[in-house]
């Protein structure tokens, strides 16, 4: 069996074809598989890059928001729109991408999807107002939010089962990197030099990782149907009608609700209820990077010896303790809050490594490029959704601080509970597609 065709086909033919011991050992000797291994590393290494440059894209704007708004003369009102048309921009693309991403090999579908956001990225950096950054965050949306999605569909193309949640790990690691060095050296230029230069800073980072994909991304066709014409309806009826599908989708919700209504409002709980200053809010997201920079790999190589199920009940389970005690800290000293935090976001990164390669395994490789594109697009819809209701629940006092933050705590704990029951009712995809398979989503 060639590399290639083992790395893209390796849910079905591995079964098939490992009769004894001994054949596998005759098909993949072990030199071989310590070079596809290899290679496997460098292609999720490439893609961790792109990760990294996306995330960076998309949280950078948040801390140079008093900038932003000093020297384009923003209102508030305007500068929430900077913010969210970049998530409005990727759920929207996400769900069209969802229908036609299947048609095309993955490796064209990355290219083209990576040189268009680092063609976003760019004309933010170019921007003089607020309509031309506006019109460059809904491109850099367009773009950059598929490309999360996409990585993870490659990943299950590319890398074995056994090996998928660690590559996942590695995946998600990108995260705690931005977190730990992307946004406070991209804060710290754009303090010193401007707004504008983060964005180009990362427009010419991107542009060798987008020479890297070139040279290291095998085609990745195999999941193409040669010679079927699915019509847009029919391709929705077998991502949306799929009983597992739907399982898949409010799971990925629960777990955003269980995330995003406490977590863009915590540096503000941390300011005005435990008495921090701003500058102090940088030790509290360098704890949580570099915890979920060591964290995350470990939690995907045990979800891949220890069952993913197991590990991502495990870890939410520890993570509705967090929640709960984040959003009822007070005053506390910075080194209870750093180490709060710290493990929150590590368990938050933490339950999507097992949860999103769960996801991966549930979709046929035909229909994967779309499903994935799907999701990305509910994470990004649900996440803002999510954020959006923690405000509604949140009542500012007179005196600034912010109440009822507990309840907002409680409320993402409970999703992360109906999170547990989701997870358990996913099931993997068979290694074919058929039309049998295509089930009500009343049989849920």
């Amino acid at each position: 069996m060639g590399m290639e065709a083992q790395a893209v086909g390796e849910e079905a033919k591995p079964i098939r074809r490992a009769v004894n011991p001994e054949e596998v050992r005759t098909e993949v000797p072990l030199d071989d598989l310590r070079v596809q291994m290899r290679r496997e590393l460098i292609l999720v290494l490439m893609l961790a890059s792109v990760q990294f440059t996306s995330i960076v894209d998309f949280m950078i704007v948040m801390p140079l928001g008093p900038q932003l708004m000093r020297v384009l003369g923003l209102t508030p009102d305007q500068f929430g729109r900077i913010v969210s048309s970049y998530t409005v921009a990727a759920g929207i693309a996400g769900f069209v991408a969802s229908f036609v991403m299947d048609r095309f090999g993955r490796k064209t579908a990355f290219l083209t999807l990576y040189a268009g956001f680092l063609l976003g990225t760019l004309l933010c950096g170019l921007a003089w107002n607020y309509p031309t950054l506006l019109a460059a965050r809904l491109a850099t949306g367009v773009f950059g939010g598929i490309l999360g999605g996409l990585a993870l569909a490659i990943v299950g193309d590319a890398v074995p089962e056994s090996r998928r949640g660690r590559a996942t790990g590695v995946l998600m690691s990108a995260f705690a990197i931005a977190s730990v060095v992307g946004i406070p050296v991209g804060l710290k230029l754009g303090t010193a030099f401007g707004w504008q230069i983060p964005f180009l800073v990362l427009a010419g980072l991107g542009l060798p990782t987008l020479f890297v994909a070139l040279k290291v991304l095998p085609p990745l066709r195999a999941h193409i149907r040669r010679g079927e014409s699915t019509s847009v309806w029919r391709k929705a009826v077998e991502m949306f009608a799929h009983a597992n599908h739907i399982r898949a989708f409010a799971l990925t919700v629960a777990i955003m609700f269980g995330g995003f209504t406490v977590i863009p409002y915590i540096s503000a709980y941390l300011v005005r209820n435990c008495g921090f200053r701003e500058g102090d809010l940088s030790w509290v997201f360098v704890s949580g990077g570099l915890l979920t920079l060591i964290g995350a790999p470990l939690i995907g190589r045990a979800a891949d010896r220890f069952g993913k199920l197991r590990v991502f009940r495990i870890v939410a389970s520890v993570t509705i303790v967090l929640l709960i005690a984040i959003t009822n800290l007070g005053v506390v000293p910075i080194w209870v809050a750093s180490a709060v935090f710290g493990c929150l976001m590590l368990g938050n990164a933490g339950r999507m490594v097992p949860a999103m390669a769960m996801v991966t395994a549930s979709v046929e490789p035909s229909q994967r490029g779309g499903f994935m594109s799907a999701n990305s697009a509910v994470q990004h819809l649900a996440a803002g959704m999510a954020a959006y209701v923690g405000g509604l629940i949140l009542r500012e006092a007179p005196d600034g601080s912010l109440l009822q933050f507990d309840r907002v705590g409680y409320f993402a704990a409970a999703f992360t509970v109906v999170s547990l029951w989701l997870a358990g009712r996913l099931r993997s995809a068979s290694p074919s597609s058929s039309a049998a398979e295509v089930q009500s989503a009343s049989s849920l």
